[in-house]
Parts: C-alpha cells; sequence; structure tokens
C-alpha cells in the first residue's frame, strides 16, 4: 500500500500541498515513472532518486515498475524540490526502511539530492515553512543548508539533515536532528555602494522631495539635464528609508526565496530592496511571468526602491504595466493554467533627462510616458545642473544621510500610530475614506485646492495624492493639523508634474 508523504510546491508565494506517493508493480525490466504533470526537472527526478538511493548503501531489488505520483495531478510541479519525499515514498513502498508511518503524516518534506545522497538547497522554504504553521503541521524537513530559512516560522520543528542517509537515521530512530538555530535578527547593516547625502553638493530642493518620499512611502520623478546627479540621489535615497521590520523581512525574504534569489548565507533580508530596471528591461522581466509564474522586479522591489533611469526610453507598453501596481500596490499576473498575485508595494524612483536633451523631444515624452501613469507620480523634481563653485567648495552644514532618516523615522512612527487600528503603514496606502476621516482640512487649505483643480486641471487622483503628501510634510514638520504651507508644497510638487 502507497504511503503518502507530504509535500510542498511553490504557486506565486504560495505553498500548496503536495502529496507524494509511490506504487510498485512487476516486469521483467526494472522501470520508474513519475505522475502528476511535473516539469522536466521533476522527471529527471527518477534518475537522481536512484543513484542516490545506491549511493546510499540501499540495495534496489531487480525486475520493479516504480511509479512516483504527485497529487494532485491538475496542478503543475516544478523544480527538483521533490526528489527527497519521491526517494522516502520509494525507500519505504520497497520495505527498506521501517519508519513511524503515523508521525510520517505529521511531517513534510523538501529537497534536492546529489548523486551521491547528499541534500542540496531548494527554493521557496520560507512559503513551505509558512503553509506548515498554517496547516498544523509539526515537521518540516529540509535540506541543511535551508534549514535557517525555515527556522524562521515559529511554531514548526525544523529538521535540517544534510544527506539521505542522515534524514534515515533520524526517522528510524537510529539518531536525534541536530537542532537548527532562527538566524538572530540585528541591525541592517547599510550597503557599501551607499552614497551619503552630505555628498551630494547642491540640489536642497530635490533632497526635501526624496526626504518626503521616504516618509510618507510616494513616488517621484527626477526631471533634469545629464550629470545633474539624479542617479546620485536615486542611491542616496534608499539611506533615508526606515529599517525592515520583522514581518517586512519575512515578507521580502520570502518572495526572494521564491525567486531563488534568497543568499545562501542570509536567510533574512533586513535592508530595503533597491532594484535598478535598465530601458531594454522586458514587461515579463518588469511584473513577472513565465508558464510558472515567478516575480518580476516590481515584486523583487516590494518594500524598497524601483529605479528606472532614463524613463523616457522605455516602451509604452513597459511602462504601462506599471499602472495597476502602482495604483493597488500587487501584481496579479494570469497564465492559462491559473492565476497568482505577487506584493509589490514598492516606491517608484524614476529619472529622465528633459525633452531638448531627448531624441524625439516632447512628443517621444508623451507618447512613452501615459498621463495615467504621471498621475501616479506625487512628486516631480526639477533637478538643475549644479554651478561649478558649489562642486568646488565644501560645505559647511551639509545634511548627512542619518540627519534626515531620523526625520524621517519620526514621521513614519507618526503614521504608525495613527493606522494602527488599520491594515496600512505609510500615507501613500489611504484610501480615499480614510482621507475624509484622517485628513480634515480647514477653509483655506480647501479653497487653495478648489483652485489648483481648476488652474492646473488635477484629477481626482491627483486631488487626493496632493493630500496624502501634505500629511506627509505635516508628519515631517510634527504638525497634528494639515495646513496651508503643508498643501502649497505638496501642489509645487504636483504642478510639475505631466510638464
Amino acid at each position: 500500500m502507497a504511503s503518502p508523504i507530504t509535500s510542498f510546491a511553490t504557486i506565486g508565494l504560495r505553498a500548496e500541498k503536495i502529496t507524494v506517493e509511490a506504487g510498485i508493480s512487476y516486469s521483467d525490466q526494472a522501470k520508474f515513472f513519475i505522475v502528476g504533470l511535473g516539469d522536466t526537472a521533476v522527471q529527471e527526478s527518477k534518475q537522481r532518486v536512484r543513484i542516490a538511493i545506491r549511493s546510499s548503501g540501499f540495495h534496489q531489488p531487480t525486475g520493479r515498475v516504480i511509479t512516483a505520483n504527485l497529487a494532485p495531478g491538475d496542478l503543475r510541479k516544478a523544480g527538483p524540490r521533490f526528489d527527497l519525499p519521491i526517494a522516502l515514498a520509494v525507500l519505504i513502498e520497497q520495505e527498506l526502511i521501517t519508519v513511524d508511518l503515523e508521525k510520517l503524516k505529521t511531517m513534510a518534506f523538501l529537497g534536492e539530492l546529489s548523486l551521491d545522497g547528499s541534500l542540496r538547497h531548494v527554493s521557496g522554504v520560507l512559503s513551505a515553512a509558512i503553509a506548515c504553521a498554517k496547516m498544523g503541521i509539526r515537521s518540516l524537513v529540509v535540506p541543511a543548508v535551508n534549514g535557517p530559512e525555515a527556522a524562521l516560522i515559529p511554531g514548526v520543528e525544523v529538521i535540517a539533515p544534510a544527506s539521505l542517509n542522515e534524514l534515515v537515521d533520524i526517522l528510524t530512530g537510529i539518531r536525534k536532528p541536530d537542532p537548527v538555530i532562527p538566524p538572530a535578527s540585528a541591525a541592517a547593516a547599510l550597503p557599501d555602494d551607499l552614497i551619503d547625502f552630505s555628498d551630494v553638493r547642491g540640489q536642497e530642493h530635490a533632497k526635501r522631495a526624496l526626504e518626503i518620499a521616504a516618509a510618507g512611502g510616494h513616488n517621484v520623478l527626477m526631471s533634469g539635464v545629464p550629470g545633474a546627479g539624479k542617479t546620485l540621489l536615486a542611491r542616496a535615497f534608499r539611506g533615508i528609508l526606515p529599517p525592515l521590520t520583522q514581518e517586512e523581512s519575512i515578507e521580502v525574504s520570502q518572495i526572494y526565496s521564491v525567486a531563488n534569489l534568497l543568499p545562501k548565507d542570509t536567510p533574512l533580508l533586513q535592508t530595503r530592496p533597491f532594484r535598478i530596471v535598465h530601458h531594454t528591461a522586458s514587461g515579463v522581466s518588469i511584473v513577472g511571468g513565465g508558464q510558472i509564474p515567478g516575480p518580476g522586479e516590481i515584486s523583487l522591489a516590494h518594500r524598497g526602491v524601483l529605479f528606472l533611469d532614463e524613463l523616457a526610453e522605455f516602451p509604452a507598453q513597459v511602462l504601462e504595466v506599471l499602472r495597476q501596481p502602482l495604483e493597488d500596490r500587487t501584481i496579479t499576473i494570469t497564465r492559462a493554467h491559473g492565476t497568482v498575485t505577487f506584493p509589490a508595494d514598492f516606491i517608484l524612483v524614476a529619472a529622465m533627462n528633459p525633452p531638448e536633451y531627448s531624441v524625439g523631444g516632447a512628443q517621444k515624452i508623451q507618447r512613452r510616458i501615459s498621463a495615467p501613469l504621471l498621475d501616479r507620480i506625487d512628486l516631480k523634481i526639477d533637478v538643475q545642473a549644479v554651478p561649478v563653485e558649489d562642486l568646488q567648495k565644501k560645505p559647511r552644514s551639509a545634511e548627512t544621510t542619518t540627519d534626515i532618516a531620523a526625520r524621517v523615522r519620526h514621521a513614519r512612527e507618526r503614521q504608525r500610530l495613527r493606522f494602527e487600528k488599520l491594515r496600512i503603514s505609510t500615507n501613500k496606502e489611504m484610501s480615499v475614506r480614510m482621507i475624509d476621516e484622517l485628513c480634515p482640512l480647514d477653509e483655506a487649505s480647501k479653497k487653495l485646492l478648489q483652485q489648483a483643480v481648476l488652474r492646473l486641471g488635477l484629477s481626482a487622483r491627483s486631488y487626493h495624492r496632493t493630500i496624502k503628501v501634505a500629511r506627509t510634510i505635516a508628519d515631517l514638520e510634527g504638525s497634528e493639523d494639515i495646513r496651508t504651507a503643508h498643501v502649497a508644497e505638496a501642489l509645487q510638487y504636483r504642478q510639475n508634474v505631466g510638464a
């Protein structure tokens, strides 16, 4: 009788339970089949499993036909993660090992096998650990290198053997599993290539706008002549963002685990992502996709920054795919075999040259950067060339990244307290109803906004986004109320958007 083994397939960020079974029949020749809608890597498991079992010292009888079934059969499975549960099911079914089948029902298994029986790193372990905690599965067995990653989720016993033989010894009671220690939380180290704001000469107007963007999570577009410092400012921007919370770190680490980009020696990412996308990038690489959809750049930038340099050089159809995630902070990818949703809550920082420095001029920019996309950008900054005399002299009292980051943290803390009963954390996430309830305006501010709508032709979206930016400016100032000066400054940035 086939003994079911629990494993997981990754669908988007969700881990879907897979039941692995092995059945034995008899023939003149030994054969091995894997059924259950697996990709090439899954089909190749039979070679890895057969040799790994032999290398681990188990002698398989001849003349047997082994069929491994991965259920449900209508769900696509990808990758080598099923090697370990397949091997375990085969060993049990051929009575080569004797284990407690009741205990086995409380366990789940993931792992790729080397030909010598050792276990290799697999992706999506963090999603599997989260699924185990939700489903009440007591133990998760993963390769030793994945152990610290799985141990991030409390309530699940992590067993992390280095080889198939070690796992068999654990399951048969010959040895006890080594304890797996979850990685300790520590203050995130700043990136080595971080630019300090004090090293950026001039550009006080741009620095102020970036501070507002970091404090409220707002999107930014910098327009200026080549060499004015737009890229330098963007690289400095990441340094003033507040550190990731523990919950955010796990979210980001889960995305990178599914994308198989999680560093093996860093199971918990603690610095905000900063993704630079070149204008030659395809729409699929930006939003994600593939036969079995994986996360794209906008999801890899989740809780961090997506930097698009030379914005006007991106094809219009590529830029248009940003509209939905900029509004919803998620991206939904639909394929013939189903629909998956990835988080995409990022700050867009874009840079471009003004029309006179762009091949094709203003008409090209208007064709490629649509009004609806510009409408979703809260702050536009004109980055002027810095006078040579300012470049040659040392600034006397330029603010450092640390100074600005402290103000950003205080503003974020005010937002955290304001939204502690809601499912949001920054001003940019407020709905229209929340704006009405939490951002009352005095008569002077209402009149100013009314005039701006008439004079600038602001859309309803722009109107509400202006109030969000004004709320952030007030938070930076430590003000409980939004005053006319805050609205006026917010309109100053909005006025240039689309120019």
